[in-house]
């Protein structure tokens, strides 16, 4: 089994400079050239049994890319959404730092700001890891679109980190990480960090 976890494209977000998570925001023009040239490139070195993806719009629309390149329809799921950050949503940086000031040592099952807590994030991710393993066969490749917070939780999930890892993974726009599960044993295969092709 292959596991293809892939973050979406650069989004409108990025150019503003404000906190994203749960704000809906579309891919920006690069994001969709960076969005084609993912698809292109899985198309042409993966043959993909199916692809599930967040329903918010910049991975929504990233994932529609690779559908739409490869034929496979989208499962979509709210659980790959990005971490909720309640009251920071759309918030400039500077703004959201006077306002909601960073809490320090909040216990796991905690939460401030109207977010979820690390323990409901977590949970997401073991619940999507398992539903997608029972749902793939040995033998077929799957990709997952997604946020780069969840990108996160879900490597913690696959390789079964504790919750309070301080252990990250860094992704770029449109990175792939390529996941395989043998003969019992899960394996990290490779982790593009960053534009993994030339934007067409």
């Amino acid at each position: 089994m292959r596991i293809l976890v892939i973050r979406h494209g650069e989004s409108e977000a990025d150019l503003l400079d404000v906190h994203e998570g749960r704000a809906d925001f579309e891919l920006t023009e690069r994001g969709h050239r960076q969005a084609a040239a993912m698809a292109c490139y899985v198309k042409e070195n993966y043959d993909l049994s199916a692809i599930y993806c967040s329903t918010l719009k910049r991975a929504y629309q990233t994932a529609g890319h690779l559908s739409e390149a490869t034929g496979i329809p989208l499962t979509p799921d709210e659980r790959l959404m990005e971490f909720n950050n309640g009251l920071i949503a759309g918030l400039e940086r500077a703004v959201a730092r006077e306002k909601y000031p960073q809490v320090i040592n909040l216990p796991l099952h905690a939460s401030v700001y109207e977010q979820e807590s690390a323990l409901e994030f977590r949970f997401r991710a073991d619940y999507m890891l398992s539903k997608i393993l029972s749902e793939t066969e040995p033998d077929a490749t799957v990709a997952v679109v997604t946020h780069g917070g969840m990108v996160n939780q879900l490597y913690r999930a696959f390789l079964r980190l504790p919750v309070d890892s301080d252990i990250g993974f860094a992704t770029g726009d449109t990175g792939i990480h390529e996941w395989r599960i043998h003969e019992g044993r899960r394996i990290v295969v490779k982790s593009n960090m960053t534009d993994h092709s030339k934007e067409i």
